[in-house]
């Protein structure tokens, strides 16, 4: 008998904590799941319409990946991917592949790819903080800039 008013309590406890919602940080599941971001445009007037989406939707149609993330800058474009755990031994194939496929489809443009979780991180907390609008253009631009920085230390 006391057991039972033990575990009852318990067990709704546990069941309230699971069942609460989430505050729409996708950063905080970002290394785990999926999370399929929205490109983001730092430029203002993007040479063409939905360049970014673009990217995003022929790379996103890779079967060796699971997630992807675009950042548009002025000057280059990050492209930050996960890959699915078992293609991870093709990883320089698979980067190959895309860079060979960027460079062919806009042959003006500087990509640069990578596919740390580290960078992925960064990025989403990039577009969480503009969603939110706890940051203005010019200083995700530069904090776009540390994220550019960041991946080419890792290089």
């Amino acid at each position: 008998m006391n057991k039972k008013r033990i575990i009852v309590p318990i067990t709704l406890l546990v069941l309230i904590g699971c069942a609460n919602k989430e505050d729409g940080t996708d950063s905080k599941i970002a290394l785990m799941k999926k999370t399929d971001p929205p490109p983001i445009e730092l430029v203002d007037n993007p040479e063409t319409d939905s360049y970014g989406h673009a990217v995003k939707r022929e790379i996103a149609k890779m079967e060796e990946l699971y997630d992807v993330a675009v950042i548009q800058g002025k000057e280059e474009t990050l492209v930050v991917y996960k890959v699915k755990h078992l293609k991870r031994f093709h990883m320089k194939k698979i980067e190959k592949k895309m860079d060979d496929y960027l460079e062919s489809k806009y042959p003006d443009e500087d990509f640069i790819l990578s596919s740390d979780y580290k960078i992925f991180l960064e990025t989403i907390r990039l577009k969480e903080k503009l969603r939110r609008g706890s940051i203005s253009k010019k200083d995700a631009e530069k904090k776009f800039q540390d994220i550019v920085e960041l991946q080419k230390e890792k290089t």
